[in-house]
């Protein structure tokens, strides 16, 4: 399944009912309209939006949709059972032997190969998907200052031989790393993400051959780091995050494209018809979706109004770079 353009987000809502119908619509007006990209996380409003997703998905044609999820925060609860975080740790995690709380960084994150495992599992099931197209780490950097950059990388090398084993068992076809700060931010930051050591991490886990094909990090006209800052070093040159995904391969989502509609007020009129939209949301897609690299630009769309306006996009010619640069002259 070739991923489109324009991915439908999951993160935003609360963790109700009335979410859950919202995520189901849209889902289904997305993919009628052309979107093949669903995106979501195992810590996502405490688990349903995977679950209101596999709702979604039954009854669609078989190998129309790439689904991504992620792992590595804790949802502490299923969004359903009344009971206190601490609890739901102890029956879900702790007393089972899956994950001990000397394992949890920051009180919400994990990601030693054991823990991997049983999400994915949870994710699969409640996304009612027997192979995963993409399974990514969930913010890895949150664990960098926690365990230096040595310890660190040490860690993602476990948990990229994991994926590995993933794959060869058939439960997801490609892994990566979805990231908020550890692309984006300068190699002075405690929480920068080296692309090359994760390259190297990943060769050391599968080879040559490894799965390790996908980053997602944010992108916007207000977070234009993805696609303007040099902040990674391959082979002694700095680049931009979409560059040197580029120079290996990588396939690459981006997260925010709207920012949450936080930038759409700022947007004239001349820049929206400058990118060939209709609507300032429809030019702020067009802007993450068209920069060199991007494979698919990601937004929450939690009712079919909204996948009404934002897959307009989806029949846009991709700008022009050089106007897309323009915009930061």
């Amino acid at each position: 399944m070739a991923p489109s353009t324009l991915g439908l987000g999951t993160y935003l809502g609360e963790p109700t009912p009335a979410a859950d119908a919202g995520y189901v619509a849209a889902a289904r007006a997305f993919h009628a309209a052309g979107g093949t990209v669903f995106d979501t996380a195992a810590n996502y409003r405490m688990g349903r939006s995977e679950r209101a997703l596999g709702e979604a998905f039954r009854g669609l044609p078989q190998g129309t949709c790439f689904v991504s999820t992620k792992a590595g925060y804790l949802p502490m609860g299923d969004g359903v059972t009344p009971e206190r975080p601490g609890d739901w740790f102890q029956r879900v995690l702790a007393g089972p032997g899956i994950l001990s709380a000397d394992e949890v960084v920051d009180g919400c994150h994990a990601l030693t190969p054991r823990y991997l495992a049983h999400q994915l599992e949870v994710s699969r099931a409640a996304l009612g998907v027997d192979t995963l197209d993409l399974f990514h780490l969930h913010n890895p950097e949150q664990q960098l200052p926690h365990l230096g950059p040595d310890r660190f990388y040490g860690m993602i090398r476990e948990a990229f031989e994991a994926c590995e084993g993933f794959v060869r068992a058939g439960r997801i076809r490609a892994y990566g790393t979805a990231t908020w700060n550890g692309f984006r931010v300068p190699a002075s930051r405690p929480d920068h993400l080296s692309l090359e050591r994760l390259w190297a991490a990943a060769e050391a886990a599968g080879g040559r051959d490894h799965h390790f094909r996908w980053i997602q990090l944010p992108l916007n006209l207000a977070l234009p780091e993805a696609f303007l800052a040099p902040t990674q070093t391959l082979g002694g040159e700095a680049l931009t995050p979409l560059r040197a995904a580029q120079a290996l391969g990588l396939s690459v989502q981006v997260s925010a494209s709207l920012m949450q509609a936080r930038i759409l007020a700022q947007l004239p009129a001349d820049l929206v018809a400058a990118l060939g939209a209709r609507t300032p949301a429809q030019a702020a897609l067009q802007f993450a979706r068209s920069c060199p690299g991007v494979t698919t630009a990601l937004c929450g769309m939690g009712r079919p109004e909204h996948v009404a306006e934002n897959a307009a996009v989806l029949a846009l010619p991709k700008a022009d770079p050089a106007l897309l640069e323009g915009l930061f002259a």
